[in-house]
């Protein structure tokens, strides 16, 4: 046989109408489900490989419950030669730690592992939309002892391996990735096809391999939520309050411009605070936060067992630290002195030395430095492996990583080859003590970590009982701190030891086409589009905006939507939203953009949001303070041109020093 292709596809609720029931589990029951959207590219992609490979077999698999098999037939009428369902009550509950420890032992007990004498490819969406981690492909490659490449986009199979286009920040990265080998496809991707009439038909006969915990293998113990390493504590309903918008008035697109200068020139030199979430009951899990002044029923165990001080990983682009690595420390240090304990720092890269003094003025007490030529540019097996190794060595309790598409790849591949468990995107975090019911014990210190979840309309409160206890937390969330070059602490280096099977992915290409946008993070006027703007005329008049406010002297930037990034509009170092950037700028023109709540998860904290848009009934109106109900293509010249008379929104020129919002989460 030929080449075989196994695409991971997930069946996900409708976020709106999810609940949790009184056990601390999300109850899916009555909710309507959906074939995860970031799935159908992993599935289209699969199609289009078994095209270029011949005699190529294709298997699409899923976990969950026995309603799935609805969704996995639809694989069939587009193509797919075979399905397969993992379902047991044993998994409910698991973390993406388990569930990827999960699926990795069912394709290892199918023939899918390593030493396969059949060459296989394992393709994945991006992430779910309820969960939104990435983390559950990275964990699965980890598990079978693969090479991945995440964030994929394009790719050409060669026989023996595939050269893949994937996304990184500012731009992409061209990797030969060899085969057995696992790809998570990015929503840039080749949209899915439609069924056929004869894979409609095939899909009502085709046969569904059933797979349960007995059949492949795996103790209950080590799934669910008693294996799992992070538990839910609590899910809170976010509510989001702001004052009502104010629509502009007029008869045409130079009056309603003309009536929003008149607004901002009555508000000028008025601070423009954030709004502020209101948060509904919470549903509480199977542990609970115990309350400094609550005489405790149970003895208190410091599961840690000699695992001390907090960690860092510091990305670097060349030899300079990634932004939302310097933004982590300023939690991590928080962390720190609650814990009594120092914050080391991981510095991965070549020719980095110089990076160790930032990152100290930055908060850490200790940098350790590892320094290889074959780590110039960034690859998720050796870092993995230094990682690893000097987890192994320093036992720390706690360990940070931006949630980068570096950070969100390689914090649960770590995760998962020291066996702890990662919460991604976290907005806040704090240190606790929880009383876990199971074990009749008050675990403490805990790290609570606090992420948005369901599609940003819940919140989660995760902690964990094993260490280190680790998390990705959100860029621009957390403000970078303040650099103080007094600070003084030890640097030292770091020599893993790889092995050839470290460095199997080449990087053939690098390209960063900007620095990050990091300016995004500290912009006081920011202009995003949505995807009619890259329809209409390929965001000339959003950037043009811009351009016009920074001829004013004003530090302003543009972003996208994530439907905008996805359709290859803007590059995704300027997608705004849960899975781009967090920005709280002075004000927030949002050009063309609908109003998901993925998107408002971003632009929450900004002063005051302007929303343009030609559909009265757009979401984005029920988030903002100002409204026009318009074309933006009729709007934005005529804006355009009362900028470049001197209108600023209210914001005056930017100093030479760039705008630090001071915010923690």
């Amino acid at each position: 046989m030929g080449l075989r292709i196994v695409s991971l596809m997930k069946q996900v609720p409708v976020p709106s109408q999810m609940r949790m029931g009184p056990d601390g589990l999300m109850d899916r029951t009555k909710a309507k489900s959906m074939i995860n959207v970031d799935c159908t590219f992993g599935l289209e992609q699969a199609l289009e490989l078994k095209d270029q490979a011949r005699d190529s077999e294709s298997l699409a698999l899923s976990m969950g419950p026995p309603s799935f098999e609805q969704s996995l037939r639809k694989t069939v009428s587009i193509g797919f030669d075979r399905i397969a369902l993992l379902s047991d009550r044993g998994l409910a509950g698991s973390d993406t730690y388990a569930t990827g420890l999960a699926l990795a032992t069912t394709l290892e007990k199918m023939g899918f592992h390593k030493g396969s004498k059949e060459p296989f490819v394992v393709l994945s969406g991006r992430q779910t939309s309820d969960g939104d981690t990435a983390h559950v492909p990275s964990q699965v490659a980890e598990n079978l002892g693969i090479p991945q490449a995440t964030f994929v986009e394009e790719m050409e199979y060669k026989g023996d391996h595939l050269i893949c286009r994937r996304i990184i920040e500012g731009g992409y990265q061209v990797v030969r990735v060899p085969v057995p080998c696992l790809l998570s496809i990015a929503p840039t991707a080749t949209a899915c096809r439609r069924p056929s009439l004869k894979g409609a038909m095939r899909a009502k006969t085709v046969e569904m391999e059933t797979w349960n915990l007995e059949k492949i293998g795996l103790p209950p113990d080590r799934v669910g939520i008693v294996g799992s390493p992070t538990i839910v504590s609590k899910v809170v309903k976010i509510q989001r309050q702001r004052p009502a918008v104010t629509m502009m008035e007029g008869h045409g697109a130079e009056e309603l411009v003309a009536n929003l200068v008149d607004v901002f020139q009555q508000i000028s030199g008025r601070e423009f605070p954030a709004y502020e979430d209101t948060r509904g009951g919470a549903a509480r899990g199977v542990v609970e936060r115990v309350s400094d002044k609550a005489d405790p029923k149970f003895p208190k165990v410091d599961f840690r067992r000699g695992a001390r001080g907090v960690m860092t990983w510091v990305e670097a682009h060349g030899t300079r630290p990634v932004r939302s690595s310097l933004e982590i420390l300023n939690p991590a240090r928080t962390l720190a002195d609650r814990l009594n304990t120092k914050v080391t720092s991981i510095v991965t890269g070549f020719e980095v030395g110089d990076v160790a003094g930032e990152v100290i003025a930055s908060g850490a007490d200790e940098v350790v430095i590892v320094d290889d030529p074959r780590l110039q540019e960034y690859s998720i097996l050796p870092v993995t492996a230094a990682m690893s190794q000097i987890i192994e060595k320093l036992r720390p309790e706690i360990a940070l990583f931006g949630a980068t598409t570096s950070g969100r790849e390689l914090a649960p591949r770590i995760a998962s080859r020291v066996t702890t468990g990662v919460t991604a995107d976290c907005t806040s975090l704090d240190i606790g003590e929880f009383l876990y019911r199971r074990r009749k014990s008050i675990m403490y210190p805990c790290m609570e970590s606090v992420r948005p979840t369901y599609g940003e309309s819940k919140l989660a409160t995760i902690v964990g009982f094993t260490c280190p206890q680790m998390a990705t937390a959100r860029p621009g969330t957390f403000s970078a701190p303040v650099r103080d070059s007094s600070r003084q602490g030890n640097v030292s280096v770091f020599h893993p030891e790889f092995r050839p099977d470290d460095f199997r992915s080449e990087i053939l290409e690098t390209q960063r086409e900007e620095a990050g946008a990091e300016n995004l993070f500290i912009a006081d006027i920011i202009v995003s589009g949505g995807r009619e703007c890259g329809d209409v005329d390929a965001f000339r008049l959003v950037r043009e905006l811009a351009q016009a406010l920074k001829e004013q002297g004003v530090n302003a930037d543009w972003g996208a939507s994530r439907n905008a990034v996805d359709k290859g509009y803007a590059p995704y170092v300027r997608q705004i939203g849960q899975t781009g950037k967090t920005v709280r700028p002075k004000v927030y023109i949002a050009v063309a953009i609908s109003g998901a709540i993925q998107h408002l998860a971003g632009i929450k904290e900004s002063g005051k949001i302007i929303a343009i848009n030609h559909d009265s009934q757009a979401g984005i109106f029920g988030h903002a303070d100002f409204g026009i109900c318009r074309h933006y293509q009729d709007v934005l010249p005529e804006l355009i041109r009362k900028v470049r008379e001197g209108f600023t929104f209210g914001v005056a020129p930017a100093s030479s020093a760039s705008r630090n919002s001071g915010f923690l989460g």
